[in-house]
């Protein structure tokens, strides 16, 4: 079972759900781009019962608020929405887990607050975003932002409201890693029900968001500060077992201390996952047993 939390914001409100024990050991959960909350909803039930796990909207996100009319979404604004949410929950000290760009989120902000943050797990994430290598390719990405931005106030859209099974269609043709019932979860908390139909939640200006990209050399530069305990999780095979389930392999890349690009002592260990309707599960004991230690606590089989 979970619980829905507010957490109030200057421009509204910042929306998550929360399992577990309130006193529990601090998890906070951060969904991809244009995903929400419900990312999670087959991954923590799954997870150790003593944890109490924070899983948020990001703004113009699943059920929080969008940000104010006329203004751009930046990667730094989800950090700082971190930060918000963390000091309401009043969290000195917790495990980041992040998807996608919620895990490019959560390395930002391990890099920044590193004091606040014992864990890194990252689900399908190695990082940030990479500028273009020719300065006219690097000039044209900013201006698109802006011009992409101004063009959606321009046109003024009503939402389009869509059918379930329409809405679902069209999340499933924009995302065709996505199962029926994983694009079903994800439309709970994505769509509101109106009387003309569903209407997607997301606002639009995310699209148009100015994201933080850096050279080659700032990523690993940066990537090699992050001192917390890292797991790295990556897809790199799926198939359907005889019951129509998703059973993935993952490779993990983790160190017990410290993980860098560069590191000698970093290992990649190959370890099966099974994903049931969108959930993971996770063998550590099919790893290296030096590799386990620093992210069994969180990923222990039942």
């Amino acid at each position: 079972m979970f619980s829905e939390v507010k957490f109030p914001v200057p421009w509204g409100h910042v929306a998550a759900k929360a399992w577990g024990p309130p006193q529990g050991r601090p998890v906070l959960c951060l969904h991809g781009w244009l995903d929400n909350a419900n990312t999670f909803d087959r991954l923590i039930p799954l997870l150790p019962k003593d944890c109490c796990y924070v899983a948020m909207d990001f703004s113009g996100h699943g059920l929080s608020s969008h940000r104010p009319a006329g203004l751009p979404y930046h990667f730094l604004d989800y950090v700082s929405e971190v930060c918000r949410v963390a000091a309401a929950l009043q969290w000195r000290r917790f495990t980041l887990m992040g998807h996608s760009m919620g895990g490019s989120v959560a390395g930002m902000f391990c890099l920044l607050y590193p004091e606040m943050v014992d864990k890194l797990i990252l689900l399908e994430n190695l990082g940030f975003l990479l500028a273009p290598e020719e300065t006219e390719e690097w000039l044209k990405s900013k201006r698109m932002v802006i011009d992409r931005l101004l063009s959606l106030e321009a046109k003024q859209r009503p939402p389009k409201a869509r059918s379930p099974e329409a809405a679902l269609q069209r999340l499933l043709e924009a995302n065709r890693h996505l199962t029926a019932e994983g694009g079903a979860i994800l439309l709970q908390r994505g769509a509101t029900v109106t009387p003309a139909g569903l209407v997607y939640n997301r606002d639009m200006r995310v699209r148009t968001q100015s994201q933080e990209s850096l050279t080659v050399e700032q990523c690993v530069k940066l990537l090699q500060k992050i001192q917390d305990r890292v797991l790295i999780i990556l897809s790199c095979v799926a198939v359907r077992d005889s019951r129509g389930n998703e059973k993935m392999c993952w490779k993990l890349r983790n160190e017990s201390t410290r993980w860098t690009p560069d590191s000698t002592q970093a290992r990649q260990q190959e370890c099966c996952c099974e994903t049931a309707t969108g959930g993971i599960r996770v063998y550590p004991e099919r790893a290296h047993p030096a590799s386990r230690g620093a992210w069994e606590p969180l990923c222990a089989p039942e």
